[in-house]
């Protein structure tokens, strides 16, 4: 493709991108699928551009775009939200990462003939739900606040689970050993240990911010830290999406610190949040590089096999089918049917999912090749179903449907602080501007 004709592409897309959000809001048509499709089309339909003239700079273009839209979604988290909902999140991602392992190795065994170690290897790498995927689709949707900060801290937390024990699987595989409590005390370790780096990380950075508005063109100094923090905390064997997400969500709670005594024994200490401005760009910042994501998606997916497609087709059925179960089994009556539905339909695979496989592939697994055509077919049909799923039950009988499995739920949603789209970005209104600068 000739240099001016990709400079036109990326302006147009921009400009689509901003009508397909219009379009989503009147139609509730998500974005997301028609950004796909584009990648879908230009990428293996037209072959018009490849994932692969992207080199390695498309792996850490996907990194990036994880990162910040794990950020910037942690700035909307308050306290009282994790306090609510963060147990929920880890339960919901621990049962859904059971149910998968079960029924994914049950299938892989029976299909394709798997060993058991290679179907529960199959089976981690498929039970991730992708942050990248939940967190812009369900910004917009008029779901309880709750409920979003749950799917958030599911699909970061699942992250974590299925990276430890997919890593943990290929060694049970290489040395014929099990290890559990390795592995339990990796996944702890991990997860806590990420949070703690990227807590204390936000709130060094938030006594900096004073100093660091100093100087010119500084807005990007933040994004710029908290790639840093993502690096550090993956370099020390902790969970990097953890870390960013930590971040968020301590420096978007930073005022609460002033409210704690301790913190009065060091007067030293002055952490101020981040300006409205900040939180503007690194919201246009998300927009920008999420559309960017799911077209790289969408042209990165790679189907040859007829038969492996269709495999990958009944697997994503599958895996929406034990949702349900799962989903009822992880929330509690006081959730809405209509919050348990849309629960239920967000399970899209993404890029964990794409880099544990490849990880599986240098590895010279049996049947990694098998494993990597189906992983790739899954991730682009659950990113196509829930997609589609979250327009029909919001517009067609498929909600009734859906609706049968909860009717212990309470129908209507309570008056709740954050239900509907997000209010941190909603509701903020600009200060004047001698109070941004």
């Amino acid at each position: 493709m000739e240099m001016h004709i990709a400079i036109f592409s990326v302006g147009i897309l921009v400009f689509l991108a901003h009508f397909f959000t219009k379009f989503f809001e009147k139609t509730r048509i998500p974005d997301v699928l028609m950004l796909v499709m584009i990648g879908l089309i230009i990428g293996p339909g037209l072959n018009l551009v490849s994932s692969k003239s992207f080199g390695q700079v498309g792996h850490i273009f996907s990194v990036i775009a994880l990162i910040i839209i794990l950020f910037e979604s942690g700035l909307g988290l308050t306290f009282s939200n994790l306090k609510e909902s963060a147990f929920r999140g880890m339960k919901l991602a621990t049962i859904n990462f059971v149910a998968t392992l079960i029924v994914i190795t049950a299938l892989s065994m029976w299909i394709y003939k798997m060993q058991l170690i290679e179907g529960l290897i199959l089976s981690s790498i498929l039970a991730a739900t992708s942050a990248a995927v939940v967190i812009p689709m369900i910004d917009k949707l008029k779901i309880a606040q709750s409920t979003k900060t749950a799917l958030i801290i599911e699909s970061t937390f699942s992250d974590v689970l299925c990276i430890i024990m997919t890593l943990g699987f290929m060694q049970m595989l290489k040395y014929n050993e099990m290890r559990i409590t390795m592995m339990i005390g990796g996944l702890i370790s991990s997860f806590l240990l990420a949070a703690l780096i990227g807590a204390i990380a936000a709130i060094f950075w938030s006594n900096l911010l004073s100093k660091v508005r100093r100087l010119d063109n500084n807005i990007f100094l933040t994004p710029a830290f908290v790639f840093v923090i993502y690096s550090l905390s993956e370099m020390l064997g902790y969970s990097g999406p953890i870390s960013a997400l930590a971040f968020g969500i301590m420096l978007g709670n930073i005022s609460v610190l002033h409210q704690i005594p301790v913190f009065d024994n060091f007067p030293i200490l002055k952490p101020i949040q981040l300006s409205y401005i900040e939180k503007s760009f690194f919201g246009e910042a998300v927009f920008l590089l999420k559309t960017f994501f799911f077209v790289y998606i969408g042209l990165s997916i790679q189907m040859t096999n007829f038969t492996v497609v269709l495999a990958g087709f009944i697997f994503s059925v599958v895996l929406y089918f034990i949702r349900v179960p799962v989903v009822k089994l992880a929330t509690e009556r006081m959730v809405t049917q209509f919050d348990a539905i849309i629960s239920s339909v967000m399970v899209p695979k993404g890029l964990v999912s794409a880099v544990l496989v490849a990880v599986v592939v240098q590895a010279k697994i049996s049947n990694a090749t098998i494993m990597e055509e189906l992983t790739y077919s899954i991730i682009l049909f659950t990113i196509i179903f829930t997609t589609i799923l979250v327009f029909t039950v919001e517009k067609t009988k498929v909600k009734d449907f859906y609706a049968s499995f909860f009717l212990d739920h309470a129908v209507e949603a309570p008056q709740e602080e954050g239900n509907g789209t997000n209010n941190h970005k909603s509701e903020e209104t600009p200060p004047p501007p001698t109070q941004i600068i």
